[in-house]
């Protein structure tokens, strides 16, 4: 009879099969935060760098350390506001010890938080982050400056409100098409939002606004990477080739009934007595509307017996074409790069891990925060005092800010 010893070593071998099957199909595993920065304390200046070009109307502006006019907690959240109408605004930031990485093989999430606080008729600024390489001229960052991804809200009033979406690959910056519609209302109401991009190994995305989603599918479908084949540059459209789909029928003709004469002279008018012709002229009777008149005759159309359909070059096979378009090597550092008509802008909350999880737990807790600026709002707008940090009923709830080195580990619910 086999004593408890064999049946010890039986549940052992199971439960380490079980954590290794775990381990080996991602069900539990540290996230890895590249970068996070929640710009607690004024020592942020030693990371971020103002650029020192000069926009197109003259030096950019610099942006402030400030939680803005109004704040549901104004050390949590404290962040970077742009300070100038009018103008561009410039700044980035290394990764911590110039730690480069790719997120090949891995989700990429970028999230960041922005409160768009003057409403002043109506607001036009953009509000998007740049993922840069570890090469950045961070005195030298401007417009030209090449960039990895670009991603967050570009709003001027209600005739331009959308979610930036572009991809830089191979020297061509590719935006979403069509673009992902925001309403003016959800990102310029002057209260702070949480953008969230998740990049994903096979190849779709995901893009949320206050962690709902707003836009999600593959990339090859909705951005213009390489297609599998090409144009072949040799082939060219036939002299013989019909295009028209439609044409004129050679026997339609204009009905004789059809009255095309719009205005006629009209039968009831006579000339006057005191019209004298020597004086006045020959009479001519005023015109009325036409009330045969049936408008333009148009010849009729009929299908072009001898269309061959839109041509097409031949294709061939496309050595440029890349299956693989999620990833990015050497995401070395990030950027505002910003043009700005209302200046007040708060940027802040910045993470950029491989866990859409550790993000989203993140985020949960910021709109905790976020949540308490109506009342903030109302309170600064009556001329009242804060109501106190609001962060005190909360210490446990609010994530503690802090500029986090690479590669944190933290377990988290798998993906």
């Amino acid at each position: 009879m086999a004593g408890p010893a064999p049946l010890l070593k039986v549940r052992a071998a199971f439960l380490l099969a079980f954590f290794l099957h775990s381990a080996s199909s991602g069900e539990s595993r540290a996230a890895k935060v590249y970068f996070e920065e929640r710009f607690d304390s004024e020592d942020w200046t030693s990371r971020w760098v103002h650029s020192e070009c000069a926009g197109a109307d003259g030096p950019t502006g610099r942006f402030e350390w400030s939680a803005g006019e109004w704040f549901a907690d104004e050390h949590a959240q404290k962040g970077l506001r742009t300070s100038v109408d009018r103008s561009h605004h410039c700044i980035s930031a290394r990764l911590p010890s110039g730690n480069a990485f790719s997120n090949r093989g891995r989700t990429l999430v970028v999230q960041f938080s922005v409160k768009h606080e003057k409403q002043e008729f109506t607001f036009c600024a953009g509000g998007y982050i740049k993922l840069l390489g570890s090469d950045l001229d961070q005195k030298r960052f401007d417009g030209s400056t090449a960039y990895k991804i670009m991603f967050g809200p570009d709003i001027c009033g209600h005739d331009m409100s959308r979610i930036h979406l572009i991809f830089s690959r191979n020297g061509r910056n590719l935006a979403r098409r069509p673009e992902i519609p925001l309403a003016y209302d959800d990102a310029s109401d002057g209260f702070t939002h949480l953008h969230s991009l998740v990049l994903k190994p096979d190849n779709t995305y995901q893009v949320f606004l206050d962690l709902k989603e707003k836009s999600s599918g593959s990339l090859h479908e909705f951005w213009d990477f390489e297609n599998t084949t090409r144009d072949d540059p040799t082939d060219s459209r036939p002299d013989d080739w019909v295009d028209e789909k439609r044409i004129l029928d050679p026997k339609s003709e204009k009905p004789s009934y059809w009255v095309d004469e719009q205005y006629i002279q009209d039968p009831a008018a006579h000339k006057p007595e005191e019209w004298d012709d020597e004086e006045d002229g020959s009479f001519v009777a005023p015109t009325i509307d036409n009330p045969l008149y049936r408008g333009p005759w148009r010849r009729a159309q009929m299908d072009n017996p001898e269309y061959r359909g839109e041509w097409r070059p031949r294709q061939i096979g496309n050595a440029a074409y890349e299956e693989e378009v999620y990833s990015y090597s050497d995401i070395g550092g990030v950027g505002f790069e910003l043009w700005t008509v209302n200046s007040g802008s708060v940027f802040d909350n910045i993470l950029i891990t491989d866990s859409w999880d550790h993000a989203k737990a993140e985020g949960v807790e910021l709109r905790k925060l976020f949540v308490k600026e109506g009342e903030a709002k109302r309170r600064w707008s009556e001329g009242l005092p804060p109501a106190g940090n609001a962060s005190s009923d909360s210490n446990d709830s609010i994530p503690e800010k802090s500029q986090q080195t690479h590669e944190q580990s933290q377990e988290t619910t798998p993906e």
